[in-house]
């Protein structure tokens, strides 16, 4: 039940404010547009986490730069562009992963056996993928992984709500996953020790746009303050943050 004043009534109360009342079972998606020609859907997230230069997206096969981004009616405008696109599938979450399915899956590829009946081609694919991931996991912690491109990567398994969060006191602005957080290449054991030894003072809810606020549902009824912290607050994990700076991290070999 609505508890509302008369400047509100005046605003919502049309169609029996179905604007703010109206549920829809379709996720929040962006439909990208390069000119007239739609491209397709995008995750929200990919267009309100802060980058380091222009904002491209990967879709359809190549790389696209955002050029604007139309809030209220969920458009995004690109152009063409060589490379440096990302992209991210949209679960039942409109922040990806959760803290709690991404540690399982680090679980088993640390040894746990899934609790359901395998085929023989899956047990042969887990064990293939373990192998594959080893450098990647270790039940002591969590590890930092120079690969043979140079790209340094923190290897969390933490979800992407929580790599958002944590991302914001140790690289911002560098790309992260539900998976891992890319750092600085330059990044030595003795700089990251220096870097996170009082992190878990520094975690806090991330950055928002305020023009994204427009595609908050509700947004107009809402403080401003509390809009943004209500949005805020859907992008960031902080108790999985801080789990995750309490635990130890340890720099590993090139993956081969």
């Amino acid at each position: 039940m609505y508890f509302i004043g008369p400047e509100a009534e005046k605003r919502f109360g049309y169609r029996h404010f179905m604007d703010m009342m109206a549920v829809f079972l379709g996720a929040p998606e962006f439909t990208v547009l390069a000119g007239r020609n739609e491209l397709g859907r995008i995750d929200p997230s990919l267009l309100v986490e802060e980058v380091m230069g222009p904002r491209r997206l990967l879709l359809s096969g190549r790389s696209w730069q955002v050029s604007y981004i139309v809030w209220k009616r969920r458009r995004c405008f690109v152009e063409p562009v060589d490379s440096g696109g990302r992209a991210r599938w949209t679960s039942s979450d409109m922040a990806g992963t959760g803290f709690e399915l991404t540690r399982a899956m680090r679980d088993v590829l640390l040894g746990a056996d899934p609790p359901v009946k395998m085929t023989r081609r899956a047990v042969d694919r887990l064990a293939d993928e373990r192998e594959e991931s080893s450098s990647l996991v270790h039940p002591g912690g969590n590890v930092i992984v120079r690969e043979k491109n140079g790209d340094l990567k923190w290897w969390t398994w933490a979800g992407l709500r929580a790599n958002a969060t944590l991302s914001e006191v140790t690289d911002p602005g560098h790309k992260f996953d539900d998976l891992y957080i890319r750092l600085r290449e330059d990044l030595t054991p003795d700089a990251w020790r220096a870097l996170t030894s009082d992190a878990e003072t520094r975690l806090c809810l991330p950055e928002i746009n305020r023009r994204a606020l427009e595609g908050l549902k509700s947004s107009r009824a809402l403080p401003e303050r509390l809009a943004v912290a209500t949005l805020a607050a859907r992008l960031a994990d902080l108790p999985a943050a801080r789990r995750v700076i309490s635990e130890r991290s340890r720099f590993v070999s090139v993956v081969q």
